[in-house]
């Protein structure tokens, strides 16, 4: 199977190195003005094949995948219009804000119902550990488990209706950000405690890696865990308390409720 990629920015060249990393397909990409990220891409895996034709790389992937800033997606398919395929070739958008109907009216008038998705993944996608999620329309359950397949092999993937799109964006996406800003906070606690910045940012992110291992299994419960920290009168639920006084999860809640789209 062959996987095209219509742009070599941070995302697409993300995409194509990671599955460069850890795929046997086929992958080509593509981009006219970006000359010196295809020589990259190039340079660090021989195996990828690049072009600065999106035409050519469209024209003979069975998935397309369609990586360009918003306001090109458009220019972009419509001058793809006469070498796209739309009833045997699939079209893969990471798109920012661009709804399923929309991707599927790139197919024009030719009655043809094609099988697209829209897919959103987040940065972590550069070191396959993205959390990405992904919404279909008109395809079916074999090309469903080929799309979720292709990007299970940069992280984890979750295949959601569309309306769920914008609250994956704000919990993955911008979530985050919002790891890195605690990641940042606790750095300057340790520093006022004592550490140095470096040591305090090894110290966190150990610390935040051995919360993943603890709930990653699925068998627990984040409250569960914290209980089996806390005791009574003790140091840490006195810490909780005082995170809680200063609003610590009202924050995180009204941070994610603020980064869906405002209608």
């Amino acid at each position: 199977m062959k996987i095209g990629i219509i742009g070599a920015g941070n995302m697409g060249g993300a995409i194509a190195r990671g599955l460069a990393q850890n795929t046997a397909h086929t992958i080509a990409v593509s981009c006219p003005n970006r000359h010196g990220e295809l020589d990259a891409l190039r340079s660090q895996y021989p195996a990828i094949e690049t072009s600065t034709d999106n035409a050519c790389v469209a024209a003979n992937a069975d998935i397309i995948i369609l990586a360009v800033k918003p306001w090109l997606a458009d220019a972009v398919m419509q001058s793809l219009g006469n070498v796209i395929d739309y009833q045997q070739q699939v079209i893969a958008s990471v798109v920012a804000a661009t709804s399923l109907d929309h991707i599927e009216s790139y197919a024009g008038d030719s009655h043809v119902s094609p099988a697209v998705f829209r897919i959103i993944p987040n940065i972590a996608i550069t070191h396959s550990q993205s959390m990405t999620f992904i919404a279909a329309k008109n395809a079916t359950n074999e090309q469903i488990d080929t799309i979720c397949g292709i990007f299970d092999q940069l992280g984890k993937t979750m295949l959601v209706e569309e309306r769920l799109m914008d609250a994956g964006t704000a919990l993955a996406s911008c979530g985050i950000a919002y790891a890195m800003r605690y990641v940042r906070a606790a750095m300057e606690g340790g520093v006022e405690l004592g550490f140095t910045a470096s040591q305090s940012l090894e110290i966190v992110l150990q610390t935040m890696t051995g919360a993943i291992a603890t709930l990653a299994d699925g068998n627990e419960h984040p409250e569960a865990a914290i209980d089996r920290v806390t005791t009574a009168g003790g140091i840490t639920i006195r810490g909780l308390n005082a995170m809680e006084r200063n609003g610590f999860s009202t924050a995180v809640i009204e941070g994610l409720k603020a980064s869906l789209p405002q209608r």
